[in-house]
């Protein structure tokens, strides 16, 4: 892929152009804050159904961002199967993996041999060990017969190990990449078990696009066993199926800013270009798609950030409740960050799509949590003094369920369509049953993850540490 030269086809931006886009976003934030506030300020001096106004709001909200999603991936119920076509020998692009690792002695070998079991296997399988203090590199020396290299890097066919002192995942992939030579990265986490054949859908993808950067494979969540891991693993199966639907909406939008960084792949000239992995986000995959995003809007570029419908994975999913809110409070702390950092692009139409769809929607969404929490604690506070405003209130969440449910299975429908896969009875029954349960238990938790997520953006607290630990292995079937 050709780059461009470092002079961008925008004209210059001024100073009052800079500090205009930097008020819009700005404002929009103030605006958000604002609303909730004053839903507060009504449920202490309004009456009827308006002093619940955070839950109205959060009700509509949340109502029109299913409708929208619901009618831009409409088109889904028609697709089916996969694609029989195959690159050609000319349009084949070759394909390397990093996997930053630490610490993950029992799950990193079945990572390796189910990349190396692909149909189409990757050119390059780079292990980045970053400073793991098990014996994770002794047990990979002795079931792979690595030999180390003059230049550091231990071998084994297509397979390379490096090991570094420990700096973070970003870090360790960002060492990685000047070592990679093919033309396609791709990062995928040590828990993270590919379909047999998701690289060479992947390949696939790249070799029939050139104008595609960056894109994620269809990701299912499995938990360790136990009665805990079984009720995570059934509400997460269905937040991660809704998701990938939510995301091949945003691709129909061109405006995709979140790309799974547990099986992701990106040219590797691009993500060179715009500085690889950033070592102080805690959301090194979702952060780096805002900065190909605006490479590509001010060279006009037309870069492509797309879901591989094709490519499946299996991976590790938190089963206990310390595991879920740690996970969540990072995500939604490392979402915060991003959009902070990124607020001059929202709502200009310099950045596209992205800048006057994807990224106001995003600026609602980091208060989203807030306004549901709220909502939730009026709620109960209604029912506990008894004031006759509960009925109405109930009704409206009688309204929301209704909708919900069909949106779900709508949902559900909609993806294996997409995946070319059958719905079991079984599926409709669990999905039925979450859809129903949802909204008053896993739903407060990520509500409860978000929340801990501002705390810590607030303090601004930056790790990454591995925080899973090993499932029961299985099969992908996404």
């Amino acid at each position: 892929m050709k780059l461009p030269d470092s002079s961008s086809i925008l004209p210059p931006e001024t100073g009052w152009e800079l500090a205009g886009r930097l008020l819009r976003g700005n404002l929009l934030f103030v605006l958000v804050v604002s609303a909730w506030l004053a839903s507060l300020a009504g449920a202490a001096s309004l009456s009827g159904l308006v002093v619940w106004a955070a839950g109205l709001l959060y009700v509509s909200y949340d109502t029109s961002l299913l409708l929208y999603v619901a009618w831009q991936t409409r088109g889904l119920r028609f697709a089916g199967g996969h694609k029989a076509a195959t690159a050609t020998a000319a349009q084949r692009v070759t394909v390397g993996v990093i996997v930053a690792a630490r610490n993950e002695r029992e799950i990193l070998p079945s990572c390796i041999r189910a990349l190396q079991a692909q149909t189409d296997p990757p050119d390059l399988i780079f292990i980045a060990d970053d400073g793991s203090t098990d014996d994770s590199l002794a047990r990979l020396r002795r079931e792979f017969a690595l030999v180390m290299g003059p230049d550091g890097i231990e071998r084994a066919g297509r397979l390379a190990v490096l090991a570094k002192p420990h700096s973070g995942k970003a870090r360790s992939m960002n060492e990685a990449l000047p070592r990679m030579t093919t033309e396609v990265v791709v990062t995928i986490d040590a828990d993270t078990v590919l379909a047999p054949d998701a690289i060479a859908a992947l390949r696939r993808d790249f070799a029939a696009n050139p104008k595609l950067v960056a894109g994620c494979g269809v990701l299912r969540p499995r938990c360790a066993p136990g009665v805990s891991g079984r009720l995570f693993e059934w509400f997460q199966t269905f937040e991660y199926l809704r998701a990938f639907i939510s995301r091949e909406a945003w691709v129909r939008s061109d405006a995709l800013l979140l790309v799974s960084g547990a099986f992701a792949g990106y040219r590797r000239e691009p993500l060179l270009a715009v500085g690889g992995f950033d070592p102080l986000s805690r959301v090194e995959d979702y952060e780096l798609i805002h900065r190909l995003h605006r490479h590509s809007y001010r060279h006009g570029l037309d870069w492509q950030v797309r879901v591989f419908s094709e490519a499946h994975a299996e991976t590790d999913a938190p089963a206990t409740l310390r595991q879920f809110l740690r996970q969540r409070s990072r995500w939604f702390g490392g979402f915060l960050e991003t959009i902070f950092e990124n607020r001059d692009m929202v709502g200009s139409p310099r950045y596209g799509k992205v800048g006057v769809l994807m990224l106001p929607v995003k600026v609602l969404d980091t208060m989203q949590p807030v306004f549901g929490v709220t909502a939730f604690a009026l709620l109960c506070w209604y029912a506990i003094s008894g004031q006759p405003v509960i009925w109405q209130i109930l009704a409206t969440i009688a309204t929301k369920l209704g909708i919900d449910l069909v949106y779900h299975a709508w949902s559900v429908h909609l993806y294996h369509r997409w995946l070319g896969q059958r719905v079991s009875l079984k599926t409709w029954g669990l999905a039925l049953g979450a859809a129903l349960a949802e909204p008053f238990s896993f739903q407060l938790l990520r509500h409860a993850g978000a929340t801990l997520g501002w705390i810590s953006f607030l303090r601004r607290r930056n790790d990454w540490v591995p925080t899973l630990p090993p499932p029961a292995a299985s099969s992908p079937n996404p």
